[in-house]
């Protein structure tokens, strides 16, 4: 379809909506029905289907029709499992059906996925009063007056974060503090919107602001510990910690935001010990067993990794995460027990899509060592369905990102600066697609007695962030800042850094997703040396497509969508080498393989470092490693994992097509 008609068809379904709720609000509800009816019968895109057959349901409710409603609804809730609103709908029509404890499950449900529903909030109170659950119901009335209390614009913009338009509760947030300005709730509010949109620079900025303006606001020094462990700010989020530690020493939460701070500064053993402490002092902790499973897990003890995991799902037999992070050890394989237990969970209503979506990929991982490659496949494939529910990727915008660098980082800029930035060499970048190997080429590298190996660093990328709220934005405005800048932003980056560092003379820093700022990277640190992590495409796409990402990496869940992100990473490399010719080394994930030593050289010699059999040894070096290939680089070089994509080739079409096109 054409821009304009497309344009034209969302003109049209708007207009239909409104006359379907003018005729709810003049309670015409025979007519809203049909003309949702009317409107379902055709072909409708998923979303649109979803917001008529909301309000198919309101109509039918106020009409009476409350079994005809639920079967609307349930339809809906099949298309969208987080639609609090539907969820709420279900809690109107239980309880006008006398059908009470449904009738709170429902509402449960809704103030689950959106806490601001102050209705919902309202019937489940005295539902639980019903039930004498005396706790849950002053929980409830407790979340009444707090949102009654709201500001009507702070509690509306609170509701459209929730429901996931950011960008107009953004809008509503900031024309109430423009009036009050140091409101604390709009503050913390924005600060949220703000995470959730990724301008983790302007979130960071309020929530300071909020802490300075409010010491004692519990609230805002959790959120700010939330998004400095988000943005990889470890010694900061440490340091708040500790700060607020000492009005609650013993907080469990606060805690274990510590120990996670410590894991990423590489205090591993310490991390552990605080969340064994923790669970001395009760192991029914299963969200910390899962912590400290990744803290063993990182310090190379995977036995005792495996034993936490497997006590988080005992304590928490819907806990998804935990059995994707046994999954995820890559060398973990399900008994025929927890493959049972596995696939009765993912077919209960009643688990969440969090948890659902976990499950789903370790199914997959399951039956695909089992050589289920089909039964596998079916899983991965739901799983990414679900985790594209929640996420909504747009290819569009990387591909814009792409051809902006592109046009922004052409010869006569750099030439123009090609003296002005901070001289050191000491940083490694190792970029490209995740499971392209990066992982193993990390782990080499910081093998060698003149290299420290750190982590996934934030830091570039924090640059890139701020410089994305200037006026002329990201990348266009390199071209307009003062020469200065440059020198002044490597500096910042080899400070920030310094805490990851052990005393080598070099270190890595393996984000990467640092292959679109190359063009930063060589303006503001020209010496630095750049590896790209390379793996055959169909192969680097599937694996991608299989392993579910903590966070980021949104691009990896719809096969076209990831051979999409490929074929514009090539084209951005190839522009790479074109305009900073020799900055960045290839290195062919499937050529290290067939010719370590040879290419172990080279990468040496290409960094300036001399050869050391450490190198080739890199499976015997002892180091945190954090990535899901933490096990796998651990053993020596193997190659049973550079077909298996071949297993699922029938089902993999849409992925080759897309790759093909840019062949």
């Amino acid at each position: 379809m054409s821009t304009k008609n497309n344009g034209q068809a969302k003109a049209l379904i708007q207009e239909v909506y409104k006359v379907i709720k003018t005729n709810i609000q003049q309670a015409k509800f025979s007519e809203a029905i049909l003309l949702c009816q009317k409107q379902l019968a055709t072909d409708l895109p998923d979303n649109d289907r979803i917001e008529v057959l909301y309000l198919l349901v309101v109509a039918q409710r106020l009409q009476g029709e409350h079994h005809g409603a639920l079967e609307s609804n349930k339809t809906l809730l099949e298309l969208n499992a987080e639609h609090a609103r539907a969820w709420q709908e279900n809690g109107y029509l239980y309880s006008a059906m006398g059908e009470h404890l449904k009738a709170a499950q429902a509402f449960y449900q809704a103030t689950q996925l959106n806490p601001a529903l102050l209705s919902s909030w309202r019937a489940i109170q005295p539902l639980y009063d019903r039930q004498g659950n005396s706790k849950a119901a002053a929980i409830a009335k407790g979340q009444v007056d707090y949102l009654a209390a709201l500001p009507s614009a702070v509690l509306g913009a609170t509701d459209l974060m929730y429901e996931g338009d950011l960008h107009t509760a953004d809008r509503i947030c900031r024309q109430f503090l423009q009036t009050n300005k140091h409101h604390a709730e709009a503050m913390l509010l924005l600060a949220e919107i703000g995470i959730q949109l990724k301008v983790y620079g302007e979130a960071e900025f309020i929530l300071s602001s909020c802490i300075e303006l409010y010491p004692q606001n519990k609230v805002a020094g959790m959120a700010y510990l939330k998004l400095m462990a988000k943005m990889a700010k470890f010694a900061e989020a440490k340091t708040l910690a500790d700060k607020l530690l000492v009005a609650s020493p013993s907080n469990a939460i606060l805690l274990c935001a510590k120990a996670s701070a410590m894991v990423g500064l590489g205090e591993v053993k310490g991390a552990i010990s605080i969340y064994q402490d923790l669970l001395q002092q009760n192991q029914d902790q299963p969200g910390i067993q899962l912590l400290l499973g990744h803290a063993l897990k990182a310090q190379g003890d995977l036995s005792a990794a495996i034993a936490a995991y497997q006590r988080a799902y005992h304590f928490n037999n819907e806990l998804g995460d935990a059995y994707w992070s046994l999954a995820n050890t890559k060398t973990y394989h399900f008994s025929d027990a927890e493959l049972a237990a596995m696939e009765a969970l993912v077919s209960k209503p009643k688990v969440s899509l969090e948890n659902r979506i976990h499950l789903h990929f370790a199914l997959g991982k399951s039956l695909e060592d089992r050589k289920s490659f089909d039964a596998a496949f079916a899983h991965y494939a739901k799983g990414n369905q679900l985790k594209q529910q929640q996420i909504k990727y747009n290819p569009d915008a990387f591909e814009g990102q792409v051809g902006k660098q592109i046009e922004t980082c052409q010869p006569e800029l750099f030439a123009r600066l090609q003296a002005v930035g901070e001289q050191s060499a000491d940083p490694i970048f190792i970029v490209g697609l995740p499971r392209a190997g990066s992982t193993l080429l990390e782990q080499i590298l910081a093998s060698h007695s003149q290299v420290d190996g750190t982590m996934e660093l934030h830091d570039i990328l924090g640059l890139a962030s701020k410089l994305q709220g200037q006026k002329n934005q990201y990348p266009a405005i390199l071209s307009d800042l003062d020469e200065s800048y440059f020198a002044r932003f490597g500096q910042k980056y080899l400070q920030d850094t310094h805490v990851y560092r052990a005393g080598a003379p070099f270190f890595i820093d393996k984000m990467p997703n640092n292959f679109l700022h190359i063009g930063l990277i060589k303006l503001i640190l020209p010496n630095a040396k750049v590896i790209d992590a390379r793996r055959d495409s169909m192969a680097c796409c599937f694996s991608g497509f299989k392993q579910l990402f903590g966070d980021g990496q949104e691009f990896s869940y719809g096969l076209e969508d990831i051979g999409r992100y490929y074929r514009a990473y090539e084209k951005l490399m190839s522009h790479w080498d074109s305009v900073l010719p020799g900055f960045v080394l290839k290195v062919q994930h499937e050529a290290l393989i067939d010719d370590l030593h040879g290419q172990v050289q080279r990468i040496l010699d290409f960094c300036g470092l001399p050869f050391e059999q450490q190198c080739i040894d890199f499976h015997k070096t002892e180091r945190a490693i954090k990535t899901p290939s933490s096990e796998q680089v651990r053993q020596p070089i193997y190659r049973t994992g550079m077909d298996q994509w071949k297993n699922f080739e029938s089902h993999l079409s849409a992925l080759k097509d897309v790759l093909s096109e840019g062949a």
